[in-house]
């Protein structure tokens, strides 16, 4: 970038105004990304607690599934799966994780105006039923803490790539701009007092001369006197 540049003070000071931005910069850009790093772990810790959880009552369900089968009958537990029709909705937000956009997703309610009589339906069937409802909560809860631990493992990358970037690139080209700029106003002010000292050097030559020469002349006119 040096041979771009003009080497001037102004460009100097453009020049040392840019390096305090970008310095500015990656030092804010750190800052956000060990934020993330931070709330990336905490969300580690909710994801696997989710994926336990989800482990969890997957298991359970079809312990009372297979319960159901045994004791209700499989055309029993047929019956109900169609009967029930129950659909879960899911309402989602977009939130702001320092700066990131994630979604909030809350876990749905279970299923209303479920079309059988616990007369008709044994109860191991039943309680199938309401644990195969509690593993659709746990998936929602996997998928939500999931993609938001994605979205901010991408932007801690995205962060990390520009922190790189200014520290690695932009800076010391910055700071190679202002070693040569320093450089060639140095030189020139070396330059320049060099010149000064040879005119002044000479000025006081030429002073001395003619001081030597109006010196010459009086003594001249005194003698011819």
């Amino acid at each position: 970038m040096a041979g771009q540049i003009s080497p001037t003070r102004s460009a100097l000071l453009a020049s040392k105004a840019s390096l305090k931005t970008a310095s500015s910069g990656a030092d804010l850009l750190k800052r956000k990304r060990d934020a993330l790093i931070g709330e990336f772990f905490a969300l580690v810790k909710d994801a696997l607690a989710a994926r336990e959880q989800l482990s969890g009552v997957s298991k359970g369900a079809y312990t009372s599934l297979f319960g159901a089968k045994a004791w209700d009958s499989p055309e029993a537990v047929e019956s109900l799966s169609l009967a029930t029709g129950g659909e879960y909705t899911v309402q989602m937000e977009i939130q702001s994780i320092y700066g990131v956009k994630v979604p909030k997703i809350e876990v749905p309610a279970r299923p209303t105006g479920v079309n059988f009589s616990p007369i008709n339906v044994g109860a191991r069937t039943i309680q199938a039923a309401g644990d195969f409802g509690g593993v659709m909560e746990a998936i929602v809860k996997v998928a939500a803490t999931e993609t938001k631990l994605r979205r901010i493992g991408e932007e801690i990358k995205k962060t990390s790539r520009r922190v790189n970037a200014l520290e690695q690139v932009v800076i010391p080209g910055i700071q190679d701009d202002i070693r040569f700029i320093r450089g060639v106003l140095d030189q020139r002010e070396r330059e320049e007092s060099f010149r000064l000292k040879k005119i002044k050097a000479k000025l006081e030559r030429e002073k001395e001369l003619e001081k030597a020469a109006s010196a010459a002349a009086g003594s001249h006119g005194t003698a011819a006197d």
